[in-house]
């Protein structure tokens, strides 16, 4: 690659990266500001345009403001970017900037065998900072391909309390309990629960920026990165996955459903989905490994705002629109998360494995307002919890809050907005 063009791109993309706004500080920004002084790579990975590179400027402005070696491997002429042209890169940027010890590689996966230069670099006692859009950044193989020197971090869209901080609301100890301000914090919920977090969306509201992540997820993550020849089948599969959220799935059931391919096409095309932060998919829990595999699987999209301008109407679905939501605060807490199914085939959303023994129930709906749905909710934990031997569940509703004792259980009922921001709560 010319060293010409190389030049022209660093120094380009420079400027555009100190002209860009350095947005909300992040959640993540605290975790990856910790790592500065390990020699580690700092792998940061998630969907497309969720503000990884926002963070990326906002590690630089905090530590780095003498400069770092910066490239974005997103630009188009980049395309034919190899493992062998880091040499040059490298050079380049000594020309430009001299000698320096940090480097801030933007999605980087672009580039087959990457790993090899930083890991080199590593050597020389050189920091890096990467991003990505692909789940294979935080595989067990790139440990094995850093000989385990990086460390990794999940990005997702904003949550809640990064939501009301972009719209300029100052959570205090107070607002929760003030009626004024709890209608506030519930106007935004509402909005929240329907656009999602996704930062470029929700600054400029404009629903094309959201199909174009989900083309760009498509034809750029997956067409591109594994040369599938037929786009129809996995454009079908992507829609009715994002329009079935909270709902099970089997790959043979797919398979029956769709009229595509095989069964083993049906689960590749699933995993490159995942893979690239669009869906997940949640296993029955058991504690038989081969029964986590052959059971249904529920599915989630990586945000509502995401799902609601590609699939459907968010008005016909407000309630998995709500389950959504507590999945993604639930994945952001790292823990294992299955659903639930009692002996006699009722239903838990979720059951949280923390720990060796640590089992934890959640129930989401919309409100307990019908007797009937109360009814199924209660009999549906109640029953789980005896089969788990468990004194206490959640169920999370748009804004019920009560305490329920039956039989020596208790069932604490709240409000989705206020379990997202107890923890938040300074």
């Amino acid at each position: 690659m010319q060293k010409s063009l190389l030049k022209e791109i660093i120094l380009e993309q420079e400027k555009d990266r100190q002209d860009t706004d350095a947005g909300i500080p992040r959640a993540a920004l605290r975790i990856t500001l910790q790592q500065a002084t390990l020699p580690h790579a700092v792998v940061v990975s998630g969907v497309r345009r969720c503000g990884k590179s926002t963070l990326l400027n906002q590690v630089i402005n905090k530590l780095y403001q003498k400069g770092v070696y910066y490239l974005n491997f997103e630009d188009e002429r980049l395309v034919d970017f190899t493992v062998k042209d880091f040499n040059y890169l490298y050079e380049v940027f000594l020309e430009l900037y001299g000698d320096k010890k940090v480097f801030f590689f933007d999605e980087v996966q672009n580039v087959p065998q990457w790993e090899i230069f930083v890991r080199r670099m590593q050597g020389k006692g050189c920091k890096f900072y990467i991003t990505g859009s692909n789940a294979s950044l935080l595989s067990k193989e790139l440990g094995a391909k850093l000989t385990g020197r990086n460390v990794n971090i999940e990005l997702f869209p904003f949550s809640f309390m990064e939501f009301l901080i972009f719209k300029g609301f100052q959570l205090s100890q107070n607002s929760l309990s003030l009626t004024s301000e709890r209608a506030v914090i519930k106007k935004h919920f509402a909005e929240y629960l329907k656009h999602g977090g996704m930062p470029e969306y929700l600054k400029y509201q404009d629903a094309t920026l959201l199909k174009r992540v989900y083309e760009d997820i498509l034809y750029r993550d997956i067409v591109a990165r594994y040369g599938i020849k037929q786009v129809k089948p996995l454009r079908e599969l992507g829609l009715y996955l994002l329009s079935n959220i909270g709902g099970t799935f089997s790959y043979n059931n797919l398979k029956k459903a769709l009229g595509l391919g095989s069964m083993n096409t049906i689960k590749s095309y699933a995993d490159f989905l995942e893979n690239s932060y669009l869906i997940f998919s949640v296993n029955k829990f058991s504690y038989s490994l081969k029964q986590q595999i052959i059971c249904l699987k529920k599915i989630y999209c990586i945000d509502n705002g995401l799902a609601e301008a590609v699939a459907f109407q968010f008005s016909k679905n407000k309630g998995k629109f709500l389950e959504n939501l507590v999945f993604l605060e639930l994945k952001r807490a790292l823990g294992e998360i299955y659903y639930y199914k009692t002996t006699n085939n009722l239903e838990v959303d979720f059951l949280i494995k923390s720990g060796k023994n640590n089992l934890e129930l959640v129930q989401v709906a919309d409100n307990l307002d019908s007797e009937k749905t109360r009814l199924r909710e209660l009999t549906a934990l109640t029953k789980a919890m005896d089969e788990l031997k468990l004194k206490t569940a959640l169920i999370l509703t748009e804004d019920t809050e009560e305490k329920i004792t039956l039989e020596g259980k208790v069932v604490t009922v709240m409000p989705i907005y206020k379990w997202l921001l107890n923890k938040a709560i300074p």
